[in-house]
């Protein structure tokens, strides 16, 4: 018979897979900044894959506070995510849509994150975990700045320049 699944449970799961998800960002985040063709957009991504190195520790250190190793579990949605991401950086290679495509594909990792640390700081409250709360928080708070300077860039972007000519 199956043990019945607690929300300890769910929450240990649900850090496994953002952990998952941060170290594949982190692998992901120098090949953007490779791609991207603005200074700003290069800097952006290196500047955000810093961070990403924080937020994994912060994340080691809300494992070590439950009792548990800390080891990521496959998320495919983030997989998928960047996976979209190379697809934008193959097929708009040199066009002048390709930053364009790569702030996109970087807010869709961004609002999977703030989805997913929204959801743990809501259960670590419910299970008690004050410092667990504290150190996710710290993270959401810098997922949602990457964001808005991430529609900043977006908005700086809509100019004659992103437009080129009309699709066939």
């Amino acid at each position: 018979m199956a043990t019945t699944k607690t929300l300890e449970d769910l929450f240990l799961d649900t850090l496994k897979d953002i952990y998952f998800a941060e170290k594949q960002i982190l692998k992901a985040l120098p090949k953007m900044a490779r791609a991207a063709q603005s200074e700003e957009g290069k800097a952006g991504f290196l500047q955000h894959r810093d961070e990403t190195q924080g937020q994994i520790e912060r994340l080691e250190q809300v494992f070590e506070l439950i009792g548990k190793p800390a080891r990521g579990k496959t998320c495919e949605a983030i997989q998928g995510i960047l996976a979209e991401g190379d697809e934008i950086i193959e097929e708009y290679k040199g066009s002048v849509a390709l930053d364009a495509g790569l702030i996109s594909s970087a807010q869709a990792v961004e609002h999977y994150e703030i989805a997913r640390y929204g959801t743990l700081i809501a259960w670590a409250n419910q299970l008690g975990l004050t410092d667990a709360v504290a150190l996710l928080e710290a993270t959401l708070a810098e997922e949602k700045a990457t964001d808005q300077k991430l529609t900043q860039l977006a908005e700086a972007q809509a100019n004659p320049k992103g437009k080129g000519t009309k699709a066939a």
